[in-house]
């Protein structure tokens, strides 16, 4: 394979193993170069700006790590989704040309079908049937905890308002320390006057 170099890469379309989905459905196609951010940002703006009920994500290959990771920030961020994974095989097809024709021959292409592993999940507002091979139900919604395990301080403050018997010092006030203990963090406000 030394004298021959990938010309193009396709991908076998197939139907998504989902069954009553929307004809609307967002289907987010994951690729091995996909930005992050790039993704997220699409996504989130279907589920919340356009009010979209469920979306689907899908990745094979080297893209089935990346399809994960943008399913768990999808969940973080809005919570409460169901959730159904499918996962499966899907063919790719690469054509591959000969660097090193023989001389006054025809270009020699080479054509490999890979199998290689495929994910697919559905993320869902409503509720989904549980008996679903592959179903998740939603994780409990904690909205104010959210953003905690950035700050080492905000960990140290969530570890005391966790245990009373570890409270702070009358002369140590969270808020003097650091003020950005509590930016974006909802109901906290009633735990520090406790303190």
């Amino acid at each position: 394979m030394e004298n021959f170099r990938k010309v193009r890469t396709s991908e076998e379309e197939s139907p998504l193993p989902f069954t009553d989905l929307p004809p609307d459905v967002v289907e987010m196609k994951v690729k091995e170069g996909s930005k992050i951010r790039n993704l997220m940002n699409f996504a989130m703006a279907q589920m919340e700006l356009k009010g979209s009920r469920q979306i689907v994500f899908s990745g094979c290959g080297r893209a089935v790590t990346k399809t994960i990771t943008c399913v768990e920030i999808m969940k973080r961020k809005l919570g409460g989704l169901h959730q159904v994974t499918k996962v499966r095989y899907k063919t790719l097809l690469e054509v591959w040309e000969n660097q090193d024709p023989l001389p006054g021959g025809p270009a020699q292409n080479l054509t490999v079908h890979k199998n290689v592993p495929s994910i697919c999940i559905l993320l869902s507002r409503d509720p989904l049937d549980p008996n679903q091979t592959g179903y998740q139900p939603p994780e409990p919604w904690h909205g104010w905890v959210v953003g905690m395990a950035g700050c080492g301080a905000r960990r140290r403050l969530w570890a005391r308002l966790q245990s009373p018997c570890r409270g702070l010092a009358p002369w140590e006030s969270p808020l003097e320390q650091n003020p950005c203990f509590f930016q974006g963090v909802k109901g906290n406000e009633q735990k520090i006057k406790a303190l």
